[in-house]
């Protein structure tokens, strides 16, 4: 297999440039004037706008509403009340307003929903559709009595009805809850046994990478689990492309999509007008550590939050095709939905990115015109370690905007995006988390893009890199990721039992004890002399050897760029074992089909980081592996494996998706030990 060459490690010139056209046609260059007219300013740049947006909260997020056209009963008079607490400061405390209502502006024959599963299922939706199915579903929830603060969970595929639930559920002021359909059993009842769901909508099954799999024996032995559940809805995915009937008998309490919405007809959508603070979501962590902490999120914060992510950073327009890849088990799928409030199509997706000889997202592309396509950073990396060109293959007239998220997209994966699948489009690396449902650094139009950088902070977030001790440092050091002030999607805590208040300990641990007074995210983080970021891996997943902190992100950079290897995981080995005298790095690696690991290539693996980092960051074992365990959001697992390492439990497998892959590690540990 021939590989492309890796480009050159310095660049002195950006690697895109919008052209004068494109920075005059933003809606984050309107906003800046706006904001300029309205208070009187003189606001130059992008830098000088986010400086204004952090030091003037209300301000800022006012002109946010105002600009995107917050629809709601009321706004009221305050923009922002601080408090003692950080977490505790409130926005718009005293507005009135619906979340589906904001998404749902449209009501027209064009597309607002396109759909394939893989290359079995093509469907669009129409604005008008959208609105009749959301008010059928709406009447069916009714009939159930699900009202302002009840659960409704979806355990579904990326797909229109999972929409349409979330929009019917909110606009009651229901709180919406989902997993994907991968989750076993025992992971479904993880998560939505926690928080009680009254309604659950499920899928009869899903295809991937051409198979079918079938998931109602899994819900079937769920939903005994869960008694809080009353009513199941079914979506005969599967049996609708097979056209056979969906058989949902082993299911309890179980009615189909088809025959539950039936009886009802489509009618104007009522509207909840609920408070700016009033649960929307509930997200889970990875639960690799343990039980998934349940993360509420408020409805206001994360309207405001996309609104300004969706017009100022990735600048969506109305009747743009906007693409994720996500599943319902990410919060970058709570994300892509919000592009409707922008009046643009949402081009989802179901099943495995590399169907159809990997051409399988970029036919899509070509036929819907995506204007914006977003992935993970594994994604990207995986596509440079093919043959696959797009750039060549496609023609991609429309797209303009490349998203990246799910961990650092390394400087070879900037390569990629621009050698492989397009030179003229924007290429927004983000940041951010289920922890916030939104971003801390991400892309803007307006701005260059540099060679392995994420291109700013967010507008209104104030982001800082500080020491331990909370000391902001200056660009090129590395430090911890915190945010300074309070910002609208703040969650509003941890469900625990049921309770808000139950989890409150837990939220201020899991964000605001590190560093007092300030959000500490747990990312570790380098701005740079053009006011862009680079992320060197979770702060917890640091490692330590001889006590020089070294992100893993470095060492995956070099190791994956190796065209012999396709994926790593990287440790840090408590040496020698049973002490905490000090840590060496340990590197295990996934070989291409094939090959087998030897000294020549554990030479040359250790030859490539000692070359590019430091003599610090060389492993001093390289172990080969057969898998790299990861979450169902495609994350590596570098703590479940160090656990393994050190004969401790990893108490949640079933966040897993390849759970098996831990079996080998547990294996390595005595060799670990001994050598």
């Amino acid at each position: 297999m021939t590989l492309a060459a890796a480009a050159p490690e310095t660049h002195d010139q950006p690697m895109w440039t919008p052209d004068p056209q494109r920075v005059a046609g933003a809606h984050v260059t309107s906003l800046r004037a706006f904001i300029n007219a309205r208070h009187g300013l003189a606001l130059a740049d992008y830098e000088a706008l986010w400086r204004w947006s952090t030091a003037n909260l209300g301000a800022f997020w006012a002109a946010v509403w105002e600009t995107s056209g917050v629809i709601a009963e009321t706004r009221g008079a305050r923009d922002y009340v601080p408090a003692a607490q950080m977490p505790d400061a409130r926005f718009f405390p005293d507005a009135r307003l619906n979340f589906a209502q904001n998404l749902l502006r449209r009501d027209d024959d064009g597309p607002a929903i396109h759909f394939h599963g893989e290359e079995r299922v093509r469907r669009t939706l129409s604005w008008r559709k959208l609105q009749d199915e959301v008010s059928r579903v709406q009447q069916w929830l009714r009939q159930h009595a699900v009202g302002p603060g009840d659960r409704v969970a979806a355990y579904m595929p990326n797909m229109p009805e999972t929409v349409i639930v979330m929009l019917a559920a909110t606009s009651l002021g229901a709180v919406f809850t989902s997993a994907s359909p991968d989750f076993g059993a025992q992971g479904l009842v993880d998560r939505f046994g926690q928080v009680e769901p009254k309604v659950l909508v499920a899928c009869d099954g899903y295809f991937y990478a051409g198979k079918t799999v079938d998931v109602r024996d899994k819900l079937a032995a769920a939903l005994p689990q869960m008694p809080s559940v009353l009513a199941t809805l079914v979506v005969p995915y599967v049996a609708d492309a097979e056209a056979a009937a969906v058989e949902i008998g082993a299911i309890p309490g179980a009615v189909a999509w088809g025959d539950a919405l039936e009886p009802f007809v489509p009618a104007p959508i009522v509207y909840a007008q609920m408070p700016f603070d009033h649960p929307l979501y509930i997200l889970y962590s990875s639960g690799t550590t343990g039980v998934p902490k349940c993360i509420v999120h408020r409805a206001g914060g994360v309207l405001l939050k996309h609104l300004s992510e969706m017009r100022l950073h990735a600048d969506v327009h109305r009747d743009d095709r906007v693409f994720y890849f996500t599943t319902c088990g990410w919060m970058m799928w709570n994300w892509l939905v919000s592009a409707l409030s922008q009046g643009a199509t949402l081009c989802l997706y179901d099943g495995s990115p590399f169907a159809s000889d990997g051409r399988i997202l970029w036919d899509y592309a070509d036929e819907v015109g995506f204007t914006h396509f977003g992935t993970s950073a594994k994604f990207i990396e995986a596509l440079g370690k093919t043959e696959l060109a797009p750039i060549k293959s496609h023609q991609l007239t429309a797209l303009r905007t490349v998203m990246s998220t799910g961990s650092p997209l390394v400087p070879e994966g900037f390569d990629t995006v621009y050698q492989r699948i397009k030179r003229d489009v924007c290429l927004s690396s983000m940041s951010g988390g289920t922890d916030l449902v939104s971003c801390f650094t991400v892309g803007t139009p307006t701005h260059a893009v540099w060679r392995g950088e994420i291109q700013c902070a967010a507008l209104g977030m104030a982001v800082a890199v500080v020491d331990d001790e909370g000391r902001v440092l200056p660009a090129g050091e590395k430090g911890e990721l915190v945010c300074t002030q309070p910002f609208p999607t703040m969650p509003l805590g941890f469900m625990v039992d049921g309770s808000l208040d139950k989890g409150r300990e837990k939220y201020m641990d899991a964000y605001f004890t590190r560093i007092p007074g300030m959000w500490h995210h747990g990312d570790y983080i380098e701005r740079t002399v053009h006011d862009g970021f680079v992320i060197y891996g979770r702060s917890d997943a640091t490692l330590n050897p001889g006590g020089v902190r070294i992100g893993t992100a470095e060492i995956y950079r070099q190791v994956e760029r190796l065209p012999e290897i396709t994926e790593s995981l990287v440790i840090g080995q408590n040496w020698p074992p049973g002490t905490y005298n000090d840590v060496r790095v340990v590197l295990f690696v996934k070989l291409r089909d094939g090959l087998r690991l030897d000294e020549a290539m554990i030479d040359r693996v250790k030859r490539a980081i000692r070359d590019n980092t430091t003599p610090r960051h060389v492993p001093a074992r390289v172990v080969q592996v057969h898998d790299i365990p990861r979450t169902k959001s495609n994350k590596i697992v570098e703590l479940a494996v160090r656990n393994l390492v050190h004969g401790d439990a990893v108490k949640n497998v079933t966040a897993l998706a390849n759970p098996e892959a831990l079996d080998e590690y547990r294996a390595l540990r005595a060799d670990l030990e001994a050598r």
